[in-house]
């Protein structure tokens, strides 16, 4: 069983385990407070995950009925799963975002616009018919993974959440989800980003029905309006604690022209379409071809490949075309 770790005084750090995916848990974490703890993100709905969280707010001499309110900083199952689960048990009041909030009913409880959305995207986007269906349902193996709760409060950004000696400012960070939201303690210094900003992977930046126009070019202003805060450990979603938040925004940056760059070199001068760019990307597959990767990898490529030639397209290197209801990009 993993260990609660204290962070600094009253702030812990708790392991839940997310079941077959390679980041192996996800980072919980919660603030001791009189009344009781304000939790940051829960995990998945599973068995696994809530007894990892009840045993080590046990090692810490407290329970689940022990926490009070809930932050979660955006509706993917890694980070909301267990929310209605553990308000059934404690009470606890949920806060989360407002676009996050719109978005419950529609991706988990009536989804099935949401899939034909999907379809339509994907199929305008050169996906062929053989591999669309099982790219298009793919997102539904998630979905025993969530037991849904809409927010008690209704967050925007800018607002301060409060736990007996910690001001949380809450930062709204769209990119990798419209609503995602990260909190600022500028007493102490900390930075709870979720999965805005990690140590050594970049979150996935897909364009889909639910992302908003320009998912990267949002992304990518929410990390240039953190430069310059005063942080000393920031505290991400998955891998580790980190203390260089600057240097490690200059670094996903970096990344995210580079991968501009290989997208353009991909392209070569003929109108392509995000389904032909994908195989040609040099993505981390761990040596699998990509005629090879599943169907939920092959999704992520090519929604992420969308993302990129939407912003290279406002950046004004590429320009988009339609023949046959198909989108083509080509260089300008």
């Amino acid at each position: 069983m993993s260990k609660p770790a204290e962070v600094i005084p009253g702030v812990y750090h708790l392991k839940v385990p997310i079941p077959d995916n390679p980041l192996g848990y996800l980072n919980c974490y919660v603030l001791r407070g009189k009344e009781g703890w304000l939790m940051v993100d829960t995990g998945w709905y599973t068995q696994e995950a809530f007894r990892a969280l009840e045993d080590q707010l046990k090692a810490l001499g407290s329970g689940v009925e022990e926490i009070r309110q809930i932050v979660v900083t955006h509706m993917h199952p890694d980070h909301y799963g267990l929310a209605g689960w553990l308000i059934q048990l404690s009470g606890a009041r949920l806060a989360m975002h407002h676009w996050e909030k719109a978005l419950i009913e529609s991706r988990y409880l009536k989804y099935d616009e949401l899939l034909a959305q999907m379809a339509v995207i994907m199929r305008r986007n050169g996906v062929p018919e053989m591999s669309l269906p099982r790219m298009q349902r793919i997102s539904l193996e998630v979905l025993g993974f969530v037991l849904p709760a809409m927010p008690h409060i209704t967050l925007f950004g800018g607002e301060t959440l409060s736990s007996d000696g910690f001001s949380l400012e809450v930062v709204w960070t769209p990119g990798h989800s419209p609503g995602h939201i990260c909190l600022y303690a500028p007493e102490k210094k900390l930075f709870f980003s979720g999965d805005h900003i990690l140590p050594v992977i970049t979150p996935n930046i897909s364009y889909h029905a639910q992302s908003g126009d320009n998912p990267l070019g949002d992304y990518i202003a929410s990390l240039k309006k953190l430069e310059n805060l005063e942080v000393s450990l920031v505290l991400p979603a998955h891998e580790h604690t980190f203390s260089d938040l600057r240097g490690r925004i200059a670094q996903i940056l970096h990344h995210h022209e580079e991968r501009k760059e290989a997208v353009l070199q991909a392209m070569r001068g003929r109108p392509l379409t995000a389904w032909d760019i994908s195989p040609l990307i040099p993505w981390n597959t761990g040596g699998v071809p990509w005629e090879k990767l599943g169907a939920l990898d092959q999704r992520i490529a090519v929604t992420e490949t969308m993302a990129h030639l939407i912003a290279l397209r406002y950046d004004g290197r590429v320009q988009k075309l339609e023949r046959d209801g198909v989108f083509y990009y080509a260089l300008l």
